[in-house]
């Protein structure tokens, strides 16, 4: 199997000295990180044991066969940011934005308290239970106190207990931590219990409870999605940078915020991708943007993640990318080979429309397109490196989303923030309380 690497050498805009500075500097958190994996759980980088983790493997499928024999129809995933962003990415990459299309279950995910949106599909779920047909509802909140996420469960367990009265509990997952609040419900409602580990944050919870349930329950193989993942975890221990696709993006990264280029592109070729750009953009924000270093000095730090589409938004951001100011650093994230491919017919007629295109494959096209999309950055001094992976594979997909994680851990160290914690996000929550109360 390949490891995905960054091709940066004439296109990222650091000098190779400047590059072995950076790989001194993460020298003792690159042997930090390794030594996590004889530490299970136990410290603030515990989510790179996930992977690893067979009594974890064993738990889900045992979870997922006894939920399958109520033979549902559907499956409703309840949380919001972390927990279930990485869960959509994984899904949509291997099976696209039709998913449902493909899957004799049906997946729907409910984050947010929009109405309309949520009602959608509280009549889709009332329609199956008054017919007779049986869902899962998969409740994830770390905290378990999360608002969205309590008041979206609320509404769809009304709906259970109206039709399923008397053994409603059989049809609920309660993913959470320990001991929270949602915890303690689950277990006096007798729903059954997924833990996520304390020391795993959020949005580094993918290969947890948090994302391994539903997507085992959708036939997604969770043991290839683990081995990309630790495949992951090696290459991103690697004390040499060249060969440590995580701790080389982080230094770019970094390097590039000093410099002035505050926004990290994160520019995927694959539409499938899309959502994996969500998961990304989460995992960076919340873990870099820090009013406080960790010597708690106010230091306002925070490189933008933006996410951009190909070909898509060359129509409609790349003449700002190529114009505007000279503030972004760009990661071009490819697909060597998709599962499938499109043929043009041979129309000579077409030629005056748009030359050489006739008999050639989409990908001959989209490669051209990203091509020339890199040439002109480079042409114009936009810095970039260029991930490609090797194909839409669970493997594939595990390996590279682990290696972003560690990147951001890397890159939380290099900028003197933590990457694990969100002070800021509990004010607004705390704010919304307030308000609640008084409505």
């Amino acid at each position: 199997m390949k490891t995905i690497t960054l091709d940066y050498e004439k296109t990222g805009g650091i000098d190779e000295t400047t590059l072995k500075d950076a790989q001194k500097t993460l020298e003792p958190e690159i042997e930090r990180i390794h030594q996590t994996r004889e530490r299970a759980y136990s410290n603030e980088y515990a989510s790179v044991n996930l992977p690893f983790d067979e009594n974890l493997i064993k738990t889900i499928h045992a979870t997922v066969k006894a939920k399958k024999a109520l033979q549902p129809t559907a499956l409703v995933v309840i949380g919001i940011g972390g927990s279930n962003l990485g869960t959509l990415a994984v899904l949509e990459a291997l099976c696209g934005k039709f998913y449902n299309d493909h899957h004799d279950i049906k997946v729907y995910f409910v984050d947010t308290v929009d109405s309309d949106q949520t009602n959608d599909i509280a009549q889709f779920v009332e329609h199956e239970l008054a017919t007779g047909k049986n869902i899962i509802i998969n409740v994830i909140s770390k905290s378990g106190t999360t608002t969205e996420t309590i008041a979206n469960f609320e509404i769809f367990l009304e709906i259970l207990k109206s039709h399923r009265p008397y053994n409603y509990y059989h049809f609920v997952v309660a993913t959470t931590d320990e001991n929270s609040a949602l915890w303690n419900l689950a277990q006096a409602e007798k729903f059954t219990q997924l833990a996520i580990p304390k020391r795993v944050g959020g949005r580094y919870s993918v290969f947890s409870a948090v994302g391994l349930f539903p997507l085992c329950f959708l036939d997604i193989d969770i043991e290839d999605l683990c081995a990309g993942a630790q495949h992951g975890f090696l290459a991103c221990t690697h004390k040499k940078m060249a060969k440590n696709p995580a701790a080389l993006s982080a230094a770019l990264i970094a390097m590039h915020y000093h410099k002035g280029n505050i926004i990290h592109d994160t520019f995927l070729f694959s539409i499938a991708l899309s959502s994996f750009g969500a998961w990304y953009r989460q995992l960076s924000a919340e873990s870099i943007g820090k009013a406080y270093n960790k010597q708690k000095q106010l230091v306002n730090t925070g490189v933008l993640p933006t996410i951009s589409i190909g070909s898509t938004d060359l129509h409609s951001v790349a003449q700002l990318y190529l114009a505007g100011p000279y503030n972004r650093f760009t990661t071009f994230v490819s697909v060597e080979s998709n599962q499938t491919d499109v043929l043009l017919p041979d129309y000579k007629n077409f030629e005056t429309l748009v030359p050489k295109i006739q008999s050639k494959t989409f990908s001959c096209i989209m490669n051209a397109i990203l091509e020339g999309t890199k040439r002109a950055y480079h042409h114009d001094n936009r810095p970039f490196v260029s991930a490609i992976i090797p194909e839409k594979s669970a493997y594939y997909i595990g390996q590279y989303m682990q290696i972003k994680m560690i990147e951001i851990m890397y890159l939380g160290y290099l900028l003197e923030v933590n990457p694990f914690d969100q002070p800021q996000v509990e004010s607004y929550k705390k704010e919304t309380k307030a308000i609640l109360n008084k409505c």
